[in-house]
């Protein structure tokens, strides 16, 4: 049976995942650069956690803050508790940016220069871009009867500007608000002639505190104060009511950016009277706003290690290594036809999935390709392959996934262009998102005479299956694993799914793959329950699972019970985990790990010994109600021997390993890292990943 998850499980676990990827960027190993990256991931998730958790969180609290949340607590207990962690993470990555990163980027020559910092020459720089660049575009407003307080963007820059004196009309308006727009850059490179450092930036914020007066001619400008809203940016999408869905989201996205505020952020020198007028514009509590010090925006600095050429303050260079295997084979099909591929990303290219869709959309025995798109950037060539083979007479099918959260707009544009060279675009299934990641092409072949049989042209099926999203840029950051195969039995099964998700029909059972909603969540349970019968027999027992998130509450008592059991359990769990390990007498068999490293680790596996046969499957399902329950995903077996033990020991064992960049959980929720003896470097999982697949 279905239940609900904890809230605080959920929130706080967001919230300490955080946490830890903060951490990296307080470890003095780290690159410094790339401590300036992981600040900018964490205000980036920060950012989305207000915008989809808070946002959630608040509507609750509007509609009966007394009502009762699973943890027994009141919404508006919960919400405080939240918020009070939240403050909190928020300074503590303010503090690390301005008392420990930037003095030391200051000290590489990286320098970010302030209004009240500049010489002369670089004030007359600064005075003619701002007049050149961003005068045109900026607007201010008086705030008058005549001018309401705007509704500000979503997470937009904006300046509240407070005034003195009468304008050409007589009036003597005392505030102003002005919005940076989106298209103006946040961060300008300072000319090296003018800087005195090797690298030397401005702030927009900084133009803006030093001109913004050229804004308001013959008024005295008091103040220039920074602040940012952060608005609910769920799209509300009727199932009942829609007949189009592309439709019913173009109408529903344009109103994102303006939906109600959760969160005010303001920079530290802001008057208090300012605040709270914000607070009363916006309708949000004290608890809402957070004042910072330093830019409202961290999320827009992360471009800066792009423009430094620093290379000893980096990560090194990684270079996804090419599959030799089907790199000294010209005919990809041929290959598949003989074994199984499997790709370990980024460790190893993108590139033969690419090839691989190439090659079908080129070849002219290939008569149909159908795949799955959730997240595939803006430029894919993903998306030209599929284009390209429509254009080619193919029969193109791809389940584009619209409601792929932030994502909407980008596969509606690709939804348009699919269609407009003649490939079947659908949205699957209302209600269910298509979280599968699946490429399935039919060839037409001709099998050889042999003996005294004849020869025959057959259709064949070769797919791909994958733990991440059909998305080269991300195949470079996030782990994943990818699988080619043309096993009957998997193709066979991913044809079924593909009909389920286009077509309508009754449930047909699978042969290999464990499909959500229906089979996943029982299979788990059947092998979790496997492995506790095993233990109890006094036979080996073992079961092992990495995934980004782990909140099923129902898989969380079937591993309690399989701990008492005996059963010896070893879970890699990202992000947020609702299971508590260690406990006494309920799950002392258990240990939990997070990984936070370079990469993003992104794969999901379940290893279950199975009296010795290991069962091994990959899937891009993390154990959470969402999507054991209402998405379609697919878990796939690894069949091949060889390439199940490269999945056991790359993306289990080696992590397991992990004494530098994992942190281990204790039984009362909590995370401390690893620790190395002092000088050690220590085990690094995904160091050791990238020596073994990519040298």
């Amino acid at each position: 049976m279905q239940t609900k998850t904890p809230l605080l499980n959920r929130e706080i676990g967001v919230l300490e995942f955080n946490s830890r990827v903060l951490a990296q960027a307080e470890d003095p190993k780290t690159p410094l650069l790339e401590r300036l990256r992981f600040v900018c991931i964490v205000s980036s998730n920060m950012d989305e956690f207000f915008e989809v958790r808070i946002s959630g969180l608040k509507e609750q609290l509007k509609d009966n803050p007394k009502n009762k949340t699973p943890d027994g607590l009141t919404i508006a207990n919960a919400y405080q508790i939240v918020t009070e962690q939240a403050h909190a993470l928020v300074a503590r990555k303010y503090k690390l940016l301005k008392e420990d990163i930037l003095p030391k980027l200051n000290k590489e020559g990286i320098v970010f220069y302030l209004a009240e910092d500049w010489t002369p020459a670089q004030r007359t720089w600064a005075k003619e871009f701002f007049d050149k660049e961003l005068v045109p575009l900026l607007t201010p407003i008086a705030l008058d009867p005549a001018h309401p307080f705007p509704k500000v963007i979503n997470k937009s820059l904006n300046f509240f500007v407070t005034l003195d004196g009468e304008d050409a009309f007589g009036r003597t308006a005392s505030l102003a608000v002005v919005q940076a727009p989106r298209s103006l850059p946040r961060v300008v490179p300072m000319p090296p002639h003018l800087s005195n450092a090797p690298n030397g930036f401005v702030l927009l914020s900084s133009f803006m505190q030093a001109f913004v007066p050229e804004l308001f001619q013959g008024m005295t400008v008091t103040g220039c104060h920074q602040f940012r809203v952060t608005r609910n940016s769920d799209l509300f999408v009727s199932e009942d009511d829609i007949t189009d869905l592309r439709a019913a989201l173009q109408g529903e996205l344009p109103t994102r950016h303006l939906g109600d505020a959760v969160r005010l952020e303001i920079t530290a020198d802001m008057p208090d009277h300012l605040r709270e007028y914000l607070l009363d514009v916006e309708s949000l509590g004290s608890q809402d706003c957070y004042r910072v010090d330093g830019p409202v925006n961290l999320v827009r600095l992360v471009q800066i290690p792009d423009l430094v050429d620093h290379p000893d303050l980096k990560f090194g260079n990684h270079t996804p290594k090419k599959s030799l295997v089907l790199s000294a084979n010209n005919n990809i099909f041929d290959h598949l036809s003989k074994e199984d591929v499997l790709l370990h990303h980024p460790y190893q290219s993108f590139d033969p999935v690419l090839d691989l869709l190439k090659a079908a959309a080129r070849d002219p025995n290939v008569l149909a390709i159908k795949q799955t798109v959730y997240r595939t950037g803006d430029q894919s060539l993903v998306m030209d392959a599929l284009m390209e083979a429509a254009k080619n007479g193919k029969e193109v099918t791809v389940v584009v996934e619209l409601l792929a959260r932030f994502d909407e707009q980008t596969n509606i544009s690709w939804a348009a262009k699919l269609e407009e060279v003649g490939a079947h675009v659908v949205y699957g299934v209302v209600g269910h998102k298509c979280h599968a990641k699946m490429l399935l092409i039919v060839r037409r072949e001709t099998t050889p005479a042999e003996g005294r049989r004849k020869a025959k042209t057959v259709l064949k099926r070769y797919a791909h299956l994958g733990t991440g999203n059909y998305h080269p840029k991300t195949a470079k950051l996030y782990s994943d694993f990818g699988l080619m195969t043309s096993h009957p039995q998997i193709c066979e099964d991913m044809h079924h799914v593909f009909m389920q998700l286009t077509g309508t029909g009754r449930r047909v059972d699978l042969k290999q793959l464990w499909q959500s909603p229906f089979t996943m969540h029982e299979n788990l349970i059947a092998h979790i329950r496997a492995e506790a019968r095993e233990a109890r027999a006094g036979r080996k027992s073992r079961i092992m699972a990495k995934m980004n998130a782990l909140l099923e509450p129902t898989i969380i008592q079937e591993l309690y019970k399989a701990s008492q059991a005996g059963v010896k359990i070893d879970l890699i769990i990202r992000g947020v985990c609702a299971l508590k390990p260690g406990v006494p007498g309920l799950s002392e068999n258990i240990k939990v790990r997070s990984i936070i490293g370079r990469f993003l680790e992104h794969h999901r596996i379940y290893y279950f010994h199975s009296s010795g046969v290991e069962t091994l499957y990959l899937s891009s399902a993390d154990w959470m109600d969402r999507n054991l329950f209402r998405r379609v995903e697919v878990a796939f077996p690894v069949l091949d021997k060889k390439l199940k033990s490269r999945v056991i020991k790359e993306g289990l064992q080696m992590l397991l390993k992990d004494n530098a960049t994992a942190w281990l959980m204790a039984s009362d929720g909590t995370y401390k890292q690893t620790k190395t003896r002092t000088g050690s470097t220590g085990y690094i999982g995904q160091k050791e990943l990238v020596n073994l697949l990519t040298r």
